[in-house]
């Protein structure tokens, strides 16, 4: 297949262990889109988090945020379009995290009109909460404050816990009040509104463009990657992906530090 749209995961996908763009993919990217390719980020980075990605790039393509909860224009840092939980699906979660994962701490991202919309605190957390990557950007509030306001995403947090084992143990409960996944297993559950994921962000971009997912090439490494990887016409998985990535893909690369992305485009566009 000649791809008509490339979709790629950020965190240890693009981007090295160093979180930079090498010069081999970015000049593999750079030559699919020199050639009429369409191109996407698709991430559970918030689009706050989305510029110094688009700086390295030397473009601004459209970023699937919040692992499909939001769609995001960074030539225009607008946010094109947001999928919520409500106040009174927050409150259910919120309730059946404290009783399945007792002491565990919870956060929300919300979004505004722009990746960094003063009105709007965007990351809110529980006292306590402990993050799992470094975070400086965040707002404490109280309990009861964190969930007065519809959030793209709810994230519960446990130190020293396997995502994995969360994830587990919550999925029996938390049914058709959102969707669980996680993009480390660094003790992090992130649940987003019933229905949404990487690949339903990806179609939404493609679909106006009259793209089907079969002319698609994803690209991921964690769970939260596993519908697109499974959705596209070619899903492709970094060679240091969870095993479950691994296994929902259609080929395997090698790892993000060996610019396995670039190996790939490197098929068609030298």
């Amino acid at each position: 297949m000649l791809p008509a749209l490339i979709a790629t995961d950020v965190d240890g996908t693009l981007l090295d262990q160093h979180e930079r763009v090498t010069p081999r993919t970015a000049a593999a990217v750079r030559a699919a889109v020199d050639a009429g390719v369409q191109f996407v980020l698709a991430t559970g980075r918030p689009p706050r988090w989305i510029p110094p990605v688009v700086e390295q790039l030397g473009f601004a393509p459209m970023a699937v945020c919040a692992n499909g909860a939001v769609i995001y224009d960074p030539a225009t840092d607008r946010i094109v379009s947001a999928r919520t939980l409500s106040v009174e699906a927050l409150a259910r979660l919120a309730d059946i995290a404290a009783r399945v994962i007792p002491g565990a701490g919870l956060a929300v991202e919300r979004v505004g009109r722009s990746a960094h919309d003063a009105a709007t605190p965007q990351f809110v957390n529980s006292p306590g909460y402990e993050h799992a990557w470094l975070n400086p950007d965040n707002t404490e509030v109280s309990l009861e404050d964190l969930l007065s306001a519809p959030a793209v995403k709810l994230l519960i947090r446990k130190a020293g816990a396997q995502s994995g084992d969360m994830a587990e143990a919550l999925a029996p409960h938390v049914g058709s009040e959102g969707d669980l996944t996680y993009s480390t297993n660094n003790g992090l559950i992130e649940v987003l509104p019933s229905g949404l994921s990487k690949a339903t962000g990806v179609a939404e971009l493609a679909g106006p463009l009259g793209i089907a997912a079969s002319d698609i090439i994803t690209f991921g490494d964690m769970p939260n990657d596993i519908p697109m990887l499974q959705w596209a016409g070619l899903g492709v998985a970094m060679g240091n992906a969870h095993p479950e990535a691994k296994a929902a893909a259609d080929e395997v690369t090698t790892p993000n530090t060996e610019d396995g992305l670039a190996r790939v485009l490197e098929r068609w566009w030298l």
